[in-house]
């Protein structure tokens, strides 16, 4: 049967703020934990100002106290900015008080210049991420590894479960460090949805190394989905999203997300039109039954039993609306 999970963004709609959005996306955390979704992530994004989660631990904790059962994941936190020791910490202390629902998303997409130089400007030499995520994994684990320079070193609490590692990327490298540390691997489709993603998977599979942490490669894929009761509504929040991407892209975007009125009376350019088809293969759009039909499609070409939705469209009540239409096409609730 075919898990499904959302992250979510925390988008500030226009005409809302930051506080809105993230009460928003507790709304949906906790629509999405009666419907039947396995997980709930939040991202990690700074000097977005139309998106309100910048800090996925802090909004974790609120989360899985609003909810019952969904597991709630990051996708997720920034590692190359972070102490691996203290991420592990944070996130064992979420697992001790929410035992088995804890999921840790780690990556290193690239941020703004001036992003990178506030997070770390009082830090001297780094370490690799390579030695980074190999910290990370003995630390979440508790492992003593002999040659280790921390070989000592506890992360506390100390707790009898284990958050889940999950390495989140777009190609080979990613995948060849998931599946040397043994940790399952999230492939963004809706960052590059092209052949490459599949060659990442298979060496992932093929290379594979059982950990303390896993035992067998465990594969999810993510895509933009944007899911209305029809077609017509679907695509006009399409619109909306089309717009985003490229504010988010421009040099100086608006600190929200566009309406779909927004989106209707301010139209495309010829350049953005080029943009906006390029942008659409990272999406999938469309009635629940489309969406539907599309997400077992991309299940099937990646061999994976688990997908992850980005809902990231104009409105509140439409992306509940969303999810619970997927849900009931796919009977989760059921």
């Amino acid at each position: 049967m075919l898990t499904l999970n959302i992250l979510d963004y925390s988008p500030i709609d226009e005409g809302t703020n930051a506080r809105q959005a993230l009460l928003q996306t507790t709304e949906l955390a906790r629509y999405a934990d009666k419907l039947g979704y396995h997980r709930f992530w939040v991202a990690e994004h700074h000097n977005v100002l139309s998106v309100a989660g910048s800090s996925p631990e802090m909004l974790m904790m609120h989360l899985a106290t609003a909810t019952k059962s969904i597991r709630i994941g990051s996708g997720g936190v920034m590692l190359p900015h972070y102490s691996p020791y203290k991420v592990a910490e944070n996130f064992r202390m979420l697992e001790a008080l929410h035992p088995n629902r804890i999921d840790l998303g780690i990556g290193r997409s690239p941020s703004y210049q001036i992003v990178n130089l506030a997070l770390n400007e009082t830090k001297g030499k780094r370490v690799s991420y390579e030695q980074q995520i190999q910290d990370l994994a003995k630390f979440l684990s508790n492992h003593t590894f002999e040659n280790h320079r921390f070989n000592s070193l506890v992360a506390t609490p100390v707790i009898e479960t284990t958050p889940e590692m999950w390495m989140l990327g777009t190609g080979k490298d990613s995948a060849k460090m998931a599946a040397e540390n043994g940790t399952a691997y999230a492939f963004a489709h809706f960052a590059k949805p092209s052949k490459a993603g599949l060659d990442a998977i298979a060496h992932y599979r093929k290379d594979f190394k059982p950990s303390l942490l896993l035992k067998r490669p465990k594969v999810m894929i993510a895509v933009f989905a944007i899911i209305a009761e029809t077609t017509e509504k679907a695509m006009e929040l399409a619109q909306a999203f089309d717009l985003w991407l490229l504010f988010v892209e421009s040099a100086t975007p608006p600190p929200y997300y566009p309406s779909i009125q927004t989106a209707k009376n301010r139209g495309f350019s010829f350049v953005e039109k080029e943009k906006v088809l390029q942008n659409r293969k990272r999406m999938i759009i469309g009635n629940a039954e489309q969406v539907k039909e599309e997400i077992k499609q991309i299940a099937e070409l990646y061999q994976t039993n688990e997908i992850t939705i980005i809902p990231n469209f104009y409105g509140a009540d439409n992306r509940i609306e969303g999810i619970s239409l997927l849900a009931q096409a796919f009977g989760l609730h059921q």
